[in-house]
């Protein structure tokens, strides 16, 4: 009895893993009974559960025979291995290996998410399963009679539990029972593979500009580390394939994404783009990177919804960051997709290179910083004067070498007053080349000291609330002199509270603030009791003379700078602010900006609104003001709408729009988009665009979201 027991439990032991071998891991049963028929026959009956490891067996009355090495199983059987794979049977016959078996009435659940119910199931060398008469769903199922949403019927199924795929002969798709769809031969991953060759789910789009058609990706699976996906776009006015193919090393990754096209819109004319990413990590901490884009015309990435960028950058990096140190150098071409201007025309070429190390000498304290770099941006025309006439010298080109040694130290008071002294010494060096209107080298050192004090001031109040208060001046010094360079670098100064205590607000070297000046304000910070926080910033700068090379918009141009006030607001109720903007003496803005939202777990909302005084030197002849509006909210368990908005408040006009629907359940995703683009120009026209997906969910290890599945009491 115990040696027939011993065998029952080693034959249980190797059976229950649906083909995997634990010979070596102990086996449990448990049953009401066990008792002896014959010589070789031992009969457990009762509920009955055997534990091996994690997979567990349930059943009525299991038999083994030594002399056949036969396990009979009477149902109902439940066996669930590992939660990824769970078997219901009626009855079983299998060896004792369960390398064969055949189960009547059975059901499969893969990874809780597909469903394949089968009059018969046939367990074939320990890695397949074959399946008679079978639906497989994702869909749930309720005990009322009525069908699933929509299910597979095959003749037969063959699960491969290696290669983790499902094989369909004479596959039938019907929704709602009604048959919609008939193919001989399919073939599905199963919900445990992440990456499988095969066909994606399509989309149809319809478009004003490329008619009407349909995008086919197909998924080539080239290796553990790579794919490729194929994407024929077949429309009524249009021939396009898409291409993307992406590769993962040990030390980095890369990625393609093209396109090759025919259409309408230039007959006759092949259109086409590539942009290209991929970033490694090398030895010594050293980082490459890389971003590539290109394409044939101006108008085609728009045309397609590929990008909306009007200036293609391509740049190649190399970078180390450590703890005191910081190496960078990178190559950067420009092309410009813009109306009206001219490639050659534009600083297309740019090399920058710059290296920053950081010292703590123990006799002085605080911190020394030294920095080098180089700088060059070329042009393609070889003309030294301004012969477009847009106040740029068409083939300037120029060479810019800088060096920098600074040294900086802070100090609390016992009363909490902080200090901070920098004091730094700058050398710059730069070659200009085909402008005949400025000297071909120019040289200067400058020298510069600041001292800033602030005075933070906490307070709790009797809420909980708990309060900060910032007083802060700076009192700075820049000398040299202004040298006659170009301005190709510092034409768009930012002013805001990240650079408020800087001494110099130009964002490179080619232009520095000269002279002494002073910097106040105050900043006020709030932590609620319940969460939530609160910030206000306001300061302005006062200088000895006005600085010229400023634009008026920028704030900066005067002796007194405008005033600027940032606010930040972030409530528990899901409630967000942020804003911006600079106010002259009369409190006349002449920049703002603002993005308010607010998300709520079944909603959410965001508004942005910035604006812009005119100002020629930044090419900006009108005032330019744009509200921008977008908002998701989720109807029920299954819909959700999205919409958005951007709407040119100078000219009163919308400049583009979308809104979006889609349903979602446990097995069936519904996207439905539709998007208008109001603006126009001489190569882009107005356009509307509408796309419908339908892609059923289950054969995807990332599809599952338990917030979207249907309940029987829907």
């Amino acid at each position: 009895m115990k040696r027939l027991l011993s065998h029952l439990a080693l034959a249980l032991c190797l059976a229950l893993p649906l083909g995997a071998e634990q010979a070596d891991v102990p086996a449990m049963l448990v049953a009401d009974q066990v008792y002896l028929e014959g010589k070789t026959r031992l009969v457990a009956e009762g509920r009955v559960e055997a534990l091996s490891g994690e997979t567990r067996i349930l059943a009525q009355k299991i038999t083994y025979d030594r002399t056949t090495g036969q396990l009979s199983i009477d149902g109902p059987i439940r066996i669930e291995d590992s939660g990824t794979i769970t078997v219901l049977a009626s009855s079983a016959e299998m060896d004792a290996g369960f390398q064969n078996a055949v189960l009547k009435s059975a059901r499969v659940v893969l990874d809780q998410q597909v469903q394949l119910a089968a009059y018969q199931m046939n367990r074939v060398n320990g890695r397949y399963s074959q399946l008679y008469k079978t639906a497989v769903t994702s869909c749930q199922i309720c005990d009322d009679g009525t069908p699933p949403l929509w299910q597979i019927r095959a003749r037969r199924v063959i699960h491969d539990q290696t290669e983790k795929q499902l094989y369909f002969e004479g596959a039938q798709l019907r929704v709602k029972d009604v048959p919609v769809f008939y193919l001989p031969y399919l073939r599905l991953p199963d919900p445990s593979l992440k990456r499988a060759t095969g066909f994606m789910i399509p989309a149809l789009n319809s478009s004003t500009i490329l008619g009407t058609g349909i995008r086919l990706p197909f998924f080539i699976r080239l290796g553990d580390h790579r794919d490729l996906t194929v994407t024929p776009y077949l429309s009524t006015k249009a021939r396009t394939l898409e291409l993307q193919y992406r590769q993962a090393f040990k030390n980095g990754s890369v990625s393609f994404d093209g396109a090759l096209s025919r259409d309408d819109q230039m007959p006759g004319d092949t259109r086409a783009y590539l942009f290209a990413e991929g970033a490694f990590e090398l030895a010594e901490d050293y980082k490459l990177s890389f971003d590539l884009q290109t394409t044939l015309d101006e108008s085609f990435l728009v045309d397609y919804g590929y990008s909306s960028n009007d200036r293609l950058a391509s740049e190649i990096a190399l970078t180390r960051a450590k703890r005191n140190s910081y190496t960078a150098a990178a190559l950067v071409h420009y092309r410009s997709l813009r109306v009206g201007e001219i490639n050659g025309h534009i600083p297309s070429l740019i090399n920058d290179l710059s290296h920053e190390l950081r010292l703590f000498p123990a006799a002085l304290g605080g911190e020394l910083r030294l920095g080098v770099a180089l700088h060059s941006h070329f042009r393609y025309s070889d003309t030294d004067t301004d012969a477009d006439g847009n106040g740029v010298v068409d083939g300037r080109d120029v060479v810019r070498l800088g060096s920098q040694l600074s040294w900086q130290r802070s100090w609390t008071t016992a009363h909490g007053l902080h200090a901070k002294v920098f004091t730094g010494l700058a050398a710059d060096q730069f070659y200009t080349y085909q402008d005949a209107n400025l000297p071909k080298t120019e040289a200067e050192l400058t020298p510069m000291a600041a001292l800033a004090l602030r005075w933070p001031l906490a307070k709790r109040s009797q809420n909980g609330a708990y309060h900060v208060l910032e007083p802060f001046v700076q009192f700075g010094w820049v000398g040299g002199t202004t040298l006659a360079v170009a301005n190709d670098e510092s034409t768009r100064v930012e002013f805001d509270e990240g650079n408020l205590l800087d001494l110099t607000h130009f964002p490179s070297p080619d232009r520095r603030e000269r002279g002494q000046m002073i910097t106040y304000g105050l900043t006020w910070a709030r932590t609620g009791p319940r969460g939530g926080d609160s910030r206000l910033t306001f300061g302005q700068i006062l200088r000895q003379s006005a600085q010229p090379d400023f634009s008026p918009s920028s704030g900066l141009a005067g002796e007194t700078s405008d005033l600027l006030l940032a606010g930040q607001m972030r409530t528990p109720g899901g409630l967000a602010l942020t804003a911006r903007t600079l106010l002259d003496s009369d409190l006349t803005p002449s920049k703002a900006e603002a993005r308010a939202t607010w998300q709520q777990k079944r909603f959410g909302v965001g508004a942005s609104y910035v604006w812009l005084d005119a100002d020629a030197s930044e090419d900006r002849a009108d005032v330019v003001a744009e509200l921008s509006l977008d908002g998701l909210y989720r109807f029920s368990r299954h819909w959700a709408g999205t919409a958005n908005m951007r709407y040119d408040v100078t000219i009163d006009q919308a400049a583009e729009a979308g809104l979006g629907l889609e349903y979602r359940n446990e097995c069936v995703k519904l996207d439905l988009s539709l998007s208008r683009r109001f603006t126009s120009s001489s190569i882009l026209s107005p356009s509307t665009e509408m796309s419908l997906t339908v892609g059923l969910l289950g054969f995807n290890a990332s599809s599952r979201d338990d917030s979207y599945t249907r309940q029987c009491k829907d």
